[in-house]
């Protein structure tokens, strides 16, 4: 097992900016919204690969409707992670009842690169 500066890790010294973790909540209920700002949606995301490294809805099951999303985000702070959230089409248009932003250690020494 190869050894790891933890130190290093956790203070993402390999990345370019800060990563944090979003926790995006849909409002219940809001299917149908979803699927009306869904193509604008995916527009948008396609236009950040800066800032929004990996991006996907979360639900229960396969087959349900998101229940909200997980992002990770690269930026330089909160207030870059906060004002990305804000042009949002899911946020502008009424579906997200809130977030989470937590900054991000990843646990492994690769760089971040999906």
């Amino acid at each position: 097992m190869t050894a790891h500066d933890f130190q290093q890790l956790t203070a993402n010294a390999d990345e370019d900016g800060t990563l944090f973790a979003v926790r995006l909540h849909d409002k219940p209920g809001a299917g149908d919204l979803r699927r009306q700002l869904l193509a604008a949606h995916l527009e948008w995301v396609a236009r950040q690969p800066a800032l929004l490294r990996v991006a996907g809805s979360l639900r229960e099951s396969p087959e349900a409707t998101p229940v909200g999303a997980l992002w990770v985000v690269r930026a330089p702070d909160k207030a870059a992670v906060e004002a990305l959230i804000a042009t949002d089409p899911f946020t502008t248009g009424g579906l997200r009842a809130g977030w989470d932003i937590y900054y991000w250690s990843k646990a492994l020494p690769q760089a971040v690169s999906f």
